[in-house]
């Protein structure tokens, strides 16, 4: 029954991305991105990852969402700047490949998942403690501080190039 879950989530979470893209109303956009922020979050306690889930849903479908809603709603979008090339063929064509090979993936899984015990991850142990917050605290502070400590200064550079700019457009 949870793999049915899984897939069910999967997919929702593959439609309301497609959402995303192909909505032309921003607002709509972001509330289709929430959504699938949401799936996503379904997805991660699916795979036994509640406390990755939960910091899911309170920073990006909570703050961030807000942000982008709020710069969204500041932004003075006139119905011409929202205007589209309806003719964009190849765009749609790669988008509906993509699609299709995504739903072939997942079909394909299936079929494996139920003709061998061999499916996609279906002997691959848990570790007991896997998703908590000390397994993450530890992964993130001890395996991989380079990184981590990279994009707090990359964001910490963003962060002043925006106050710069702002200043310079209120001169």
């Amino acid at each position: 029954m949870d793999i049915y879950l899984f897939y069910f989530f999967a997919c929702a979470t593959l439609a309301s991305s497609v959402a995303v893209v192909v909505n032309r109303n921003p607002v709509g956009s972001i509330i289709a991105l929430v959504l699938t922020l949401f799936n996503t979050s379904v997805l991660y306690i699916l795979l036994s990852a509640q406390f990755v889930a939960v910091v899911q849903i309170l920073v990006y479908a909570g703050a961030i969402m807000v942000l982008f809603m709020f710069t969204v709603m500041f932004l003075i979008l006139r119905d011409e700047s929202l205007n589209f090339d309806a003719q964009n063929v190849p765009l749609k064509v790669s988008s509906a490949l993509a699609v299709l090979f995504a739903t072939a993936m997942i079909v394909q899984s299936v079929v494996i998942g139920k003709s061998s015990n061999q499916g996609v991850l279906a002997n691959v142990p848990i570790a007991e403690d896997y998703g908590s917050v000390e397994r993450v605290g530890t992964s993130i502070f001890i395996d991989y501080i380079l990184p981590f400590e990279l994009t707090s200064v990359l964001i910490l550079i963003a962060i002043i190039g925006v106050i710069a700019l702002s200043k310079r457009s209120a001169d």
